[in-house]
This record gives C-alpha cells, structure tokens and sequence, in this order.
C-alpha cells in the first residue's frame, strides 16, 4: 500500500498542474481572441467611418458645391443678354469685339462676388462665380473660383489672378490640364461687360513660386504692358504637392449689352 501510494501522488500532482497550465492557456487564447475580436471590430468602425468621409469629401462637396455656386450665378445682377430681332436668325446678338481701353473695375470687399468665368473647352461645365479672396473657409470651399487679392481685376492692366479646386467643392477647375494655347476664357463682371481672355501658356511649379500671379507673370517687380489672366489650381489630382498654372492674355471686351460672346455661341 506505501508504495502504490507514493507513486499515485505525484501523479495527481502532475495532473492537477497539467489542468491549471490548460485552463491558464485557455484563458489567455480567449484573452488574445477577445483583444484581435475589440480590434477588429474598431478596425471595420475606422473603415466604415473613413469611406463616409471620402464619400463626403469627394462626392457630396461637389453636389453641394454645384448647387450653391448654380444659385450664387442665378442671384448676380446681370443685364439681360440681348436676342436677335424679328426676321433675324434666333439666338442672342453675338457681341462686337472692342480692343480699346476697357473700363476699370474697383476691387470689391473680401468675399464678394464680383463675376464669373466660362471656359468653352470645357464643354458641359457651368458658369462659374469668381469672388474676392482666396482662403478656403469664406471663398474656395464656399464660393467656387477666389480672386487673389491686390492683382489686376478684370480687363485690368497686369495679372488678372485667380484660384480654385480642382477636387471637392464642384471642383471648378477640374479640368485645368485639358486647356490648349489658343483657347478663350470668358469673363463676366457685375459691371455687365465680358472679357475674352487667350491662353498663351500652362507650366507646373511648386507653391511657394508666387512669381507666377506677379503683373508680369515670373518676373516680380517687372512694369507690366499686358492686361493678362492667370489661373492657379493644385497638382496633381488629389495633392496640393505642386501648382497647375494657366497664362493668358486678354483678347477683347464688350458691353454686355451688345451681345454675348461669340466663343459662347460656337464660334472661336
């Protein structure tokens, strides 16, 4: 009996010890389930929450953006653009280019909308406004296209220069990259005259190269002759890395009650 007994002792020890490391190892399998389970969990959550807000950001800016910039243009006081008489071919009265001096237009308080900008290569694209300003809070993200403040205005001598989006927010200038040299870029102010600009040149630089909305475009401090138009978007899409700039020379003005444009009507 001692011996049986001795030997059986040490091997309910055994067992007993076995059970607990068992046990032990089963409650921290489902301590390590538990944790990859909470962390799975939050990782879903973070996607869920990250996918709303690329919808938001890249989607539902644009629906609300076009909206609000369709409904800032409709409000402009514009003149009513004159049609043809009767007898005459339907549509509007296509304006007569004027190269003299334009009028000089006075540059309005931060944040007013004082014109718009319509690019007929950019065929489906809206009427877009243009305010004073160039922030993201109160112009960029709110108003469409911003006026970089202390450059030319419109038809002005020097550097005609504006910003905008070319994602998010109707993304005015989305389609920046397409524009050729030749190509007109139509001005409409509350003055009630329009501007038809020509784009002479694109480059590519890095954001701190302001030179390129100085009165000369790349030479600051130059005494310009030129009555020109600069626009000003980031590079490439989707980054804010480099700027996509757009140069270009006014070509002609009108009254905009001689007519519209002929760039606006099919013409080039």
């Amino acid at each position: 009996m001692t011996g049986v007994t001795t030997t059986e002792a040490p091997t309910r020890r055994a067992q007993r010890r076995a059970g607990k490391s068992r046990a032990g190892k089963s409650r921290a399998r489902n301590l390590v389930y538990g944790i990859v389970g909470v962390v799975g969990e939050l990782l879903i959550t973070l996607g869920i929450l990250l996918f709303a807000f690329l919808v938001w950001q890249l989607w539902w800016t644009d629906v609300e953006g076009n909206r609000a910039q369709a409904e800032i243009v409709r409000e402009l006081p514009f003149e009513p653009i004159p049609t043809q008489a009767p007898g005459e071919p339907a549509g509007p009265v296509v304006a007569a280019p004027r190269r003299d001096e334009p009028p000089p237009m006075a540059e309005p308080e931060h944040a007013t909308t004082f014109a718009t900008i319509q690019v007929p290569r950019w065929v489906g694209e809206p009427e877009r406004p243009v305010s004073q300003g160039t922030d993201r809070a109160t112009v960029l993200d709110v108003l469409g296209v911003g006026h970089y403040e202390g450059t030319a205005m419109p038809g002005g001598l020097g550097n005609f220069a504006v910003a905008g989006h070319r994602t998010t927010y109707a993304k005015p200038f989305n389609r920046v990259a397409e524009l050729q040299v030749g190509d007109p870029l139509v001005l409409r102010t509350t003055d009630n005259v329009w501007y038809v600009y020509r784009v002479t040149s694109t480059e590519i630089v890095m954001p701190s190269n302001i030179g390129v909305i100085a009165p000369v475009p790349g030479q600051p401090g130059a005494v310009p002759t030129e009555r020109q138009i600069t626009l000003t978007t980031c590079h490439p899409m989707f980054s804010a890395r480099e700027r996509f700039i757009v140069h270009g020379v006014l070509d002609y003005w009108a009254p905009t009650a001689d007519g519209i444009p002929a760039e606006l009507v099919g013409g080039a």
